[in-house]
């Protein structure tokens, strides 16, 4: 993450560090977290918008082709300018590289356990990631968790900062809601690596499991979701605001759930896989007593013989 989404992770009502401490330890200069924030200007967010498009529909493109597919496009526009939008906004091209989703320093980096790993059902693995979202005259950020088999989004978040705490909050409504995960599995941003989102995995008992170099295969799924609601809804409806984006994007996560067919779920929507597979999982469990032994009443609970 850049220095500019570090900052989003300042807390200062934090009675504990100071704001000089806090700055030392995300590794951010305190002059930048003093100096109000320059608004962006309108031409940066349409090409924040355009480069998003292009994210979204070839999320394998990195700044030097996104550079020159804007250039042949009439933009007066170059490499480093590209990069500076990408880091803004969070995104890189999907590919093996030796540098992907950073951590804050000092946050604890968890071992990758899905390799090889055969996931099939429901609450085995889920995963969460974030996309940027060009709303007006700004942006925001959503995340989402979804179940790995069956590609339900259980819980999603905006926000206007790029902190821990929506995705903490999503963590904790898919957790209510749906039960717990054997495995939760993420990237390496300092969003899924802050103690608050791994202390709540911890205090539930879930493996957590982090994507380590050349695993960027495993993000795929996810960026299929963002690719459908971006060009299914997000760029067709156009929200003004923070507000409207947000019962925009539950209305179609909702149709996207429970009526968008999916051919490899079998021509099913992801939800009802999702409550197939969890109901089969508990005819399995009162199938695995079958063979016990019958109860029987205790001696003094028999019936006594009648007398003759």
């Amino acid at each position: 993450m850049s220095a500019p989404d570090r900052r989003g992770l300042l807390d200062r009502a934090d009675e504990k560090l100071s704001v000089r401490r806090q700055c030392a330890l995300l590794g951010v200069a305190r002059s930048g977290v003093y100096r109000p924030k320059k608004p962006a200007n309108d031409n940066d967010l349409a090409l924040m918008r355009r480069i998003d498009e292009m994210y979204t529909s070839w999320p394998f493109l990195g700044s030097r082709r996104i550079a020159r597919m804007l250039k042949e496009e009439g933009e007066t526009i170059n490499r480093k300018r590209v990069q500076r939008l990408m880091r803004q906004m969070g995104i890189a091209a999907l590919g093996p590289k030796p540098n992907t989703s950073k951590p804050a320093p000092g946050h604890k980096i968890y071992p990758y356990l899905l390799r090889d790993l055969k996931i099939e059902r429901p609450n085995h693995v889920w995963a969460a990631d974030i996309t940027y979202l060009p709303i007006g005259r700004g942006f925001l950020y959503l995340v989402a968790i979804i179940d790995w088999a069956t590609r339900a989004v259980l819980s999603w978040r905006i926000s206007n900062t790029a902190d821990a705490s929506f995705c903490v909050a999503a963590l904790e409504d898919a957790l209510a809601r749906f039960g717990k995960p054997e495995i939760f599995n993420t990237d390496q941003g300092s969003q899924f690596t802050s103690a608050a989102f791994t202390g709540a995995l911890k205090a539930a008992e879930i493996k957590i499991s982090m994507d380590g170099r050349g695993r960027w295969m495993d993000n795929v799924f996810v960026e299929r979701l963002w690719r459908s609601l971006k060009h299914e809804d997000f760029y067709l409806k156009g929200y003004a605001d923070g507000l409207e984006a947000k019962a925009g994007l539950g209305n179609w996560i909702e149709f996207y759930n429970n009526r968008r067919l999916h051919q490899s779920l079998g021509h099913r929507p992801p939800m009802v896989v999702w409550h197939e597979g969890m109901a089969a999982e508990k005819a399995v469990d009162m199938m695995d007593n079958a063979a016990a032994l019958t109860t029987c009443p205790h001696p003094q609970q028999q019936t006594k013989p009648l007398a003759a």
